[in-house]
């Protein structure tokens, strides 16, 4: 039986995973990488950490845990795997199964059979076509070379004006790095908050609160025009919807979309999402090519719908899926849920699952939970706040997805969260899990079972919540109603909501209080994280108040303005 060979396009993420696993599975087969870049198997995701200046050679990127650099000579020495570097491949001869490609340094064309093609292309930055869009000084960020460009190619970083266009994962990154380089960082957004695509509006707020306390600017509900240059052809500045910045540098980070150039050209199916469409098993619409990373589109694992969800880990898994089935293994690919995590400034950001907007749109009958509370007991110093945004449909009871921000540790409950979509877990099991408990790691009932809890009483219709936006809005309509403060005095006088209808009685105090209290109005509670605001809640319809909720989230989840003693 002749051995097999297998042509991988694309040599960053899944191209190597899946040319490793293959190797690993098959000592026999020929394995060839064709990659158009000279750098190979770098971590794409750690690029803003290079900008920062945390990881001081670009070649850490593409090291091994032990240090070695995973280049050419490394692939072939130890993987017996052959490396085409700086080659583009152009064409794919689907009935001769043959690929064309050209080396960029000689021109040279390579003509290259395969049994199975492995399509890892990988995703490009959207651009748009604006005036000033080629000046220098202007540019994305994808691969090493466009970082080293960025931090290398351009003299020091320090006091420069550098202008971020996009609020998305990786402007929200590389505003931290450039400010970390001493930077003058201003971010613009076209929509009304960052992170539109993973953060609902109250969640958000604080990742704003944060990049404006960390010394950043934010342009929000604004739009790049054109971008202006120098005599030299160096960008000055830039021209927005609302006037022009001054900058010395400007990142395109408006997005990344799927390259499906050579894929369409060799008439394989492309998905809803305009990313190359694949089965569980990776394969595309020609059974001899699979397809894998950036440049194909997932299945949604909430709504089993078509995403387009780029990420190196999910490339990644790809690539070891990909390896199995070129070998003979049955492993398969069910979809994603759209999970993302990282750090802005001082605080971590995680989402997983629909955001609200998605649940609303997808038509879902849903409760939100909005739990803010420390990481850890109160009685230890080293507790910090976190506030986790729990979506859960009403019929089934199970998670639609998660949001949690802050200071403290964020990736494990949404880690759990995680676990509970993928498998389908009830609010009322998460809230039962057997989660590891000690004081230094989290309450005894950890914040995801507080949340599922919360989650658990308002489906049960014990819990009666509005969210701060829904006030918020009752307060602009001018509604009649009570919003009963029932901190104590010295929070009240700390920080407040500025309303006339607000009244303060302590929790302690209201149940000798409750004369003072109108029956025949909408009472609304709140206190500072809404425990004490369930609380009352319960003590007003016991004394048979008809009309009562508390505010979900309490002061802490409120993202309007309020008055902070001091400031």
């Amino acid at each position: 039986m002749s051995k097999k060979k297998i042509v991988v396009i694309g040599g960053v993420a899944c191209g190597p995973k899946a040319a490793s696993r293959i190797r690993r599975l098959d000592p026999e087969a020929e394995i060839i990488i064709i990659e158009k870049g000279e750098l190979l198997s770098y971590a794409g995701c750690g690029l803003p950490f290079y900008l920062s200046g945390e990881i001081h050679d670009f070649k850490d990127l593409m090291c091994t845990p032990i240090g070695v650099v995973r280049d050419t000579h490394f692939f072939k020495a130890v993987k017996d795997i052959t490396i085409y570097n700086k080659t583009v491949a152009n064409k794919i001869d689907r009935e001769a199964k043959k690929v064309t490609a050209v080396k960029v340094d000689t021109g040279e064309s390579l003509e290259i059979s395969y049994d199975h093609l492995v399509l890892a292309v990988g995703g490009e930055p959207f651009i748009p076509p604006l005036p000033g869009i080629d000046l220098k000084g202007v540019s994305s960020l994808t691969t090493v070379e466009d970082a080293r460009k960025i931090r290398d190619g351009s003299g020091p970083l320090k006091n420069k004006k550098a202008i971020i266009v996009g609020g998305g994962l990786i402007g929200i990154e590389v505003i931290e790095s450039f400010t970390k380089q001493g930077m003058e960082v201003t971010l613009i957004e076209k929509m009304g908050t960052v992170l539109p695509a993973l953060l609902d509006e109250e969640m958000a707020y604080h990742v704003h609160q944060e990049i404006k306390n960390s010394g950043g600017k934010l342009l929000l509900n604004e739009t790049l025009e054109k971008i202006n240059g120098d005599e030299t052809g160096q960008v000055k500045s830039i021209t927005t919807s609302q006037g022009e910045v001054p900058a010395d540098l400007v990142l395109i980070a408006i997005g990344t979309r799927p390259n499906v150039k050579l894929a369409k050209e060799a008439g394989l199916e492309i998905g809803s999402t305009g990313a190359i469409k694949v089965n569980e098993k990776l394969q595309t619409s020609d059974p001899a090519i699979y397809s894998g990373g950036d440049c194909v589109e997932n299945v949604n694992l909430i709504n089993n719908k078509p995403i387009y969800a780029p990420l190196g880990s999910t490339a990644n898994k790809h690539g070891r899926i990909i390896g199995d089935q070129i070998c003979g293994r049955s492993s398969s690919f069910k979809g994603v849920l759209g999970t993302a995590i990282c750090r802005v400034f001082n605080i971590n950001v995680a989402k997983s699952g629909l955001t609200e907007k998605e649940a609303k749109k997808e038509g879902y009958d849903y409760v939100t939970v909005l739990s803010p509370a420390p990481d850890k007991p109160h009685f230890l110093s080293e507790a910090k706040p976190i506030i986790i945004k729990l979506i859960a449909e009403k019929k089934t009871r199970k998670l639609l997805g998660a949001q949690i921000v802050g200071p403290g540790e964020v990736a494990k409950r949404m880690e759990i969260a995680i676990t509970a979509m993928n498998y389908g877990a009830t609010v009322d099991e998460i809230a039962n899990l057997d989660l590891a408990y000690a004081p230094p790691f989290s309450p005894a009932l950890d914040n995801i079972i507080t949340a599922a809890n919360i989650a658990s009483n308002k489906i049960d219709g014990i819990a009666k919540t509005l969210t701060p936006q829904e006030v918020k809005k009752k307060m602009e309509a001018g509604d009649d109603f009570v919003f009963l403060d029932v901190r104590s005095p010295q929070e009240f006088e700390d920080i407040k909501i500025d309303d006339q209808r607000i009244k303060l009685i302590p929790l302690g105090k209201l149940r000798e209080r409750l004369e003072e209290l109108p029956r025949d109005k909408e009472i609304i509670v709140f206190c500072k994280i809404s425990l004490r605001g369930y609380e009352a809640q319960l003590i007003l319809e016991g004394a048979g108040f008809k009309d009562v909720k508390f505010m979900d989230g309490g002061v802490l989840c409120w993202p309007y303005a309020k008055q902070v003693k001091g400031n």
